[in-house]
């Protein structure tokens, strides 16, 4: 049996073999599950290798993300499909989209608390009605529609991709030409009907907007992505001089940059 001062001999010589926690791990630790996940979403044409190039500049600041496979079906199903895998995260997220998954975020953003943020990388915000086709036309400067291969029909409708002839100079013009050829190859298709879906939502007029995209983007014009970010209150609109619409893959700093700009705002 223990006497009082053997017990408090055996106590001192626990807490002298259980090292303490440094103050700084814990400072890392805590700092670490405060940081909100990024969740990257592909557009048409795409995958989600697209992200390639951001995800370890992302990582490196000691950041969860997740690349979601973005069906391209249609904004509806594409944004139920988002707005499901939102729902399994815990924490506050930040919701980036490209190109036709701007309009996948702009909706799966809705009724979804944590999101805290949605970035737009060369991207549609559209507005409750419009579709990513109307937002095309709207100003002058698209090549997609002399960019795209005879449609594919598919169960449910007509499967779009860009000709691989096509694809780097009106896709991806400042990425390397082998780089565009395996993108091209890779390429996935969006339905028809996807891209002259109109939006149900905008989420944006709720949840705070940082937009980025190429000034040589030839799929979604320039002008276009100007008035969408001004249109939406864009904390921050970073035009990236010779970017063509694949701006992710061409200057992955650049748009890791505007993310974590995103991200450093969540509290």
């Amino acid at each position: 049996m223990f006497t009082r001062r053997g017990f408090v001999g055996l106590l001192c010589l626990v807490t002298t073999l259980v090292p303490a926690v440094p103050a700084a791990a814990s400072a890392a630790a805590a700092e670490k599950q405060t940081k909100p996940t990024i969740v990257l979403v592909h557009g048409a044409f795409a995958d989600s290798s697209s992200w390639n190039g951001v995800i370890p500049l992302l990582q490196s600041q000691g950041y969860r993300v997740i690349a979601d496979a973005n069906p391209l079906r249609g904004v509806t199903s594409d944004a139920a499909d988002l707005s499901a895998l939102l729902k399994s995260i815990d924490g506050p997220v930040v919701l980036v989209g490209h190109s036709y998954g701007g309009s996948v975020i702009t909706n799966a953003a809705e009724g979804n608390p944590n999101v805290k943020a949605l970035v737009y990388v060369a991207a549609y915000a559209p507005d409750a009605g419009e579709s990513a086709a109307k937002l095309t036309s709207q100003f002058p400067g698209s090549t997609v529609g002399t960019s795209l291969s005879p449609p594919v029909t598919a169960p449910g409708g007509k499967d779009l991709y860009i000709d691989p002839a096509k694809f780097h100079a009106e896709f991806a013009a400042d990425v390397p030409q082998a780089q565009a050829a395996l993108m091209a190859a890779g390429q996935r298709p969006v339905t028809e009907a996807a891209l002259n879906e109109a939006s149900p939502g905008a989420a944006w007029k709720n949840v705070p907007s940082w937009f980025v995209y190429g000034a040589a983007d030839k799929i979604i014009p320039p002008q276009a992505h100007a008035f969408m970010a001004q249109r939406a209150g864009s904390k921050e609109t970073v035009a990236v001089d010779g970017a063509s619409h694949v701006v992710m893959v061409s200057h992955p700093d650049q748009v890791a940059k505007v993310i974590q700009n995103a991200a450093n705002t969540v509290g």
